[in-house]
């Protein structure tokens, strides 16, 4: 047995260490989708040899991808404590999504700088701070802890793990478990947890808007003939309605939320500028959490360096869909597909390609689902806000495919200022050490052996 204040003695005397591991981690840039894989190799070997110090058995694995390339490296470590004992799987990732433009970073994304408590550099928090959570959870617990841990750690998540599916038919056995905590989801604010209960899923589709057979003078032909990114950005102009809100039918969603996000919260974690007004209808929440949203992300069109007097002949623009919680994201797709092919202006012809149908996840209340709220509020000392989240983490629907017997717990450590993925990313130094105090009283729980 292990009392919660043993666990924070404890995890006080070790932050100093866990803190230096974190920095470790984000001197590494494991930049998945780089061409250079070195440093990802790199980074699988340190989150190998620090797991194995811990006395767990360690190995660095793959999987192939759907195209019969190898996967990223993986590390999976196990500890047995007894054939009795309930089994957890700690999930992080090791991959870093790229720095972007150093000019924008205030520092060297990959040297790691502690600033106002914060951590700043590529990976502090996604996922670094996942993956020093699991070792911090499990050094704090020692020769106590009372479960069998499986340490899942991927290299891939950043570039939509190619490989995980693959991974888990490979590795089901080793795998399995009662309960799997992902660590890699958000906070509601800084000092105060939550519990991620529901995804919304993602669709990415490319459109290809053509109207000419090859490009033609704009002043022999332009007038009756409308150029394609004209005719593109009409076409995507039906996607919403005049309200803002997605016009796109046969999409569900939720206009209520649980929990009131003020708008000018919301429009200060966002960095709304001034005047700009907030789009569609329901609670902001909803509209985050269990409202579809539409975003174009990519478009394929001449620069401005390269612009001629052409009318151009096709473009091809990419859509981001994040579908509601409880979606098919798969007919969410259909629908977006039907509206764009039924709503060609000027009887332009388009043509749309799937490139990524990732589920939604609607968790389920749950012993589990207990336990972790009352080890977020040992923690953090304040109840934990029950959230959603408008981005997507599609393996969770492939966990629980593979062991739907599991529970599937969805935690994190970021913040509204912790701007993964962006430039400045950071980690908060004091959520960090309250995410390894509550870890390791969810997995003292789980084992029963928190001594209240």
């Amino acid at each position: 047995m292990v009392s919660i204040n043993t666990i924070r003695e404890r995890a006080e005397q070790l932050f100093p260490s866990l803190t230096d591991d974190l920095a470790s981690l984000v001197a590494i840039p494991s930049v998945s989708s780089a061409a250079d894989q070195a440093p990802v190799q790199r980074s699988a070997e340190h989150v190998r040899d620090r797991f194995a110090s811990l006395g767990l058995d360690v190995s660095i694995r793959r999987a192939a991808c759907p195209d019969g390339s190898d996967g990223r490296p993986a590390v999976i470590g196990l500890r047995h404590v007894s054939d009795d004992a309930p089994t957890v799987l700690l999930y992080a990732h090791h991959d870093v999504q790229p720095a972007g433009d150093p000019q924008r970073w205030d520092t060297d994304p990959f040297t790691p700088t502690i600033r106002d408590g914060r951590m700043y550099g590529r990976g502090s928090a996604d996922d670094g701070a996942g993956i020093v959570v699991h070792l911090g959870a499990l050094s704090v617990l020692g020769d106590d802890l009372p479960v069998n841990v499986v340490v899942y750690i991927e290299g891939e998540e950043e570039v939509g793990s190619p490989s995980f599916t693959a991974f888990i038919d490979t590795y089901r056995d080793v795998l399995k478990a009662d309960r799997i905590i992902v660590c890699d989801a958000d906070n509601w604010r800084v000092g105060e947890p939550a519990v991620t209960s529901t995804l919304r899923g993602v669709v990415s589709a490319d459109v290809t808007v053509s109207v000419l057979k090859t490009a033609q003078h704009s002043g022999a032909f332009g007038g009756p003939i409308l150029d394609a990114v004209t005719l593109a950005s009409r076409l995507i102009a039906t996607l919403h309605d005049e309200r803002g809100d997605v016009a796109v039918a046969g999409l569900p969603g939720v206009d209520t939320a649980d929990v009131d996000y003020p708008e000018d919260l919301f429009r200060a974690d966002a960095g709304l500028l001034d005047g700009v007004e907030l789009a569609g209808t329901g609670d902001i929440a909803a509209r985050l959490w269990t409202k579809p949203a539409l975003a174009v992300i990519g478009w394929d069109q001449r620069s401005l360096a390269d612009a001629a007097n052409a009318i151009a002949p096709a473009t091809t623009f990419r859509l981001s869909l994040r579908t509601p919680p409880g979606s098919d994201s798969r007919a969410c797709f259909e629908a977006l597909r039907t509206h764009l092919v039924e709503h060609a202006p000027f009887g332009a012809h388009v043509e749309v390609s799937l490139n990524e149908a990732g589920p939604s996840f609607e968790a389920e209340h749950t012993q589990a689902v207990d336990d972790l709220r009352a080890s977020l509020k040992d923690a953090w000392g304040v109840e934990p806000v029950t959230i959603g989240c408008g981005g997507s983490i599609p393996f969770i629907a492939d966990f629980k495919a593979a062991f739907p017997e599991a529970d599937v717990l969805v935690t994190g450590v970021e913040d509204p200022n912790t701007q993964a993925h962006s430039e400045n990313e950071s980690m908060h130094l004091g959520d960090l050490k309250a995410a390894i105090i509550a870890e390791a009283a969810l997995l003292a729980r789980t084992g029963a052996a928190l001594d209240a």
